[in-house]
């Protein structure tokens, strides 16, 4: 079994910098009205990231092996969040938009099935207590 590690340090009030094992620092914050600096990223939403991060790289990959030419590819998240503490989120969207001609959609459909259902880590963590849903977009790029 593989350990990771992190590190976290307090800048000042909710101003913390942490690093993993890849040695890269990130900062993260929080509103003023709660002592934070409003200098940088909140947790959660480092969440929504990591999430649209780990199926991004999943399905881009996935696509690039299925020679599928992509021209860009964005990612929308959306969450709701609990009006009471713990305010967590109850529902998290993933829009995957791909841009680019001859796109089919039963790979794109594929791709993200493998990385909702296989090889995503992080929505393999998240699903047991947030409904995580899903949609894609194919923009055609052909002139």
């Amino acid at each position: 079994m593989a350990t990771s590690k992190a590190f976290l340090k307090q800048v000042r009030g909710l101003t913390f910098v942490g690093k993993t094992d890849s040695n890269h620092w990130i900062t993260i914050d929080g509103p003023e009205e709660f002592f934070g600096s409003n200098a940088a990223t909140r947790p959660k939403e480092l969440l929504l990231i990591s999430l649209a991060g780990c199926t991004a790289s999943d399905v881009a990959a996935i696509l690039q092996k299925k020679r599928v030419k992509l021209d860009n590819f964005e990612m929308n998240v959306t969450a709701d969040q609990t009006e009471q503490h713990p305010k967590v989120y109850s529902r998290i969207h993933l829009e995957y938009v791909f841009y680019g001609k001859d796109i089919k959609e039963k790979d794109v459909e594929r791709a993200i099935q493998l990385s909702q259902e296989i090889y995503c880590g992080v929505t393999a963590m998240l699903k047991n207590s947030v409904k995580i849903e899903h949609s894609y977009r194919i923009v055609n790029t052909e002139e």
